[in-house]
């Protein structure tokens, strides 16, 4: 039983790591590119992980790969969230297609830009 489990979460986490590296390419501009291989690679990396700790069911293993993907989950969002935040900072252009924006800064930034164009 163990050995099914192993390989579904194998078959899980690669598809997921395939799926990060499909939204790195195919993503129009960095906020999406971001968001698709932050997600995908954190739960393809997690089911790996307890793939690993499936298959080999000692308390050590077990251990060290719990406290790695708690690691991931704790630290891949944050990365995330300040490579988001430094693009909006650094005004990267965004894709044509995006509708909001919903960032505090934004109003900001647009009324500053429309304050010098008028001087």
């Amino acid at each position: 039983m163990s050995d099914i489990v192993t390989i579904f979460l194998l078959i899980t986490g690669t598809s997921f790591a395939l799926l990060a590296s499909i939204a790195v390419v195919r993503m129009p501009d960095i906020y999406t590119r971001m968001h698709g291989a932050t997600k995908s690679a954190t739960l393809g990396v997690g089911c790996t992980l307890l793939a690993v700790a499936m298959r080999f069911a000692d308390m050590e293993t077990t251990t060290v790969t719990i406290l790695i993907i708690g690691f991931l989950f704790l630290t891949a969002p944050v990365a995330a969230h300040m490579i988001g935040r430094a693009a909006h900072r650094k005004q990267v252009p965004k894709w044509s297609g995006t509708v909001i924006d919903e960032s505090p800064y934004a109003d900001s930034t647009v009324a500053a830009k429309t304050d010098q164009v008028d001087k």
